[in-house]
């Protein structure tokens, strides 16, 4: 027979109705991944021109990007490997978020960066809404992680993507930044 050794606190009034069993300390566990991650989108001038906002699904994660403001026209969007957005090129924010090693571009026979994403419309009134799941990404938590120890940023170019020219897509210029948080 085994016998369980309980820590008790008694106080005199409880010896009579019983004692209760003293409180433990709960085991250290460390902090969920985020579920939700954030970005400011602003121009070379330091202007906010949009939003982004990163949600973790089972199956990837969720991004919706809006902005304001941009000349209309089709422009390239991607996830960018580093947390930095320096004007006025946005250089800083390095390559594409590309933890398997591929090509760039869903059209591209040995692609797609993870990063890559479909081309925003910015209409007329110079508003655009890009909504896409990357499959398989998560925002931490994971070796395929987007939010590494530099962070990661959110990049609109003046172009449009090509979906196979390697390694950015023939996207023109960088135009608009902004550096993914948590929460």
């Amino acid at each position: 027979m085994r016998i369980a050794t309980l820590a008790m606190i008694c106080t005199p009034m409880m010896i009579v109705g019983g004692c209760t069993p003293a409180p433990q300390e709960p085991a250290y566990a460390p902090p969920p991944p985020a579920d939700i991650a954030q970005a400011v989108l602003r121009d070379a001038s330091g202007n906010e021109v949009g939003d982004a906002l990163l949600t973790q699904l089972d199956q990837g994660i969720r991004v919706v990007i809006r902005v304001v403001g941009l000349s209309p026209g089709v422009k390239a969007a991607h996830l960018h490997m580093t947390g930095r957005c320096d004007a006025p090129d946005f250089r800083s924010a390095g390559g594409h978020w590309n933890p398997e090693g591929r090509e760039h571009g869903r059209d591209n026979p040995a692609g797609q960066h993870m990063g890559d994403m479909p081309n925003l419309i910015v209409g007329q009134g110079g508003r655009g809404l890009l909504e896409v799941t990357i499959t398989g990404g998560w925002i931490d938590g994971s070796d395929r992680a987007l939010l590494d120890a530099d962070g990661a940023a959110v990049m609109i170019h003046a172009g449009p993507d090509d979906y196979r020219s390697d390694p950015t897509g023939n996207a023109g210029g960088r135009i608009a930044c902004g550096v993914i948080t948590p929460g």
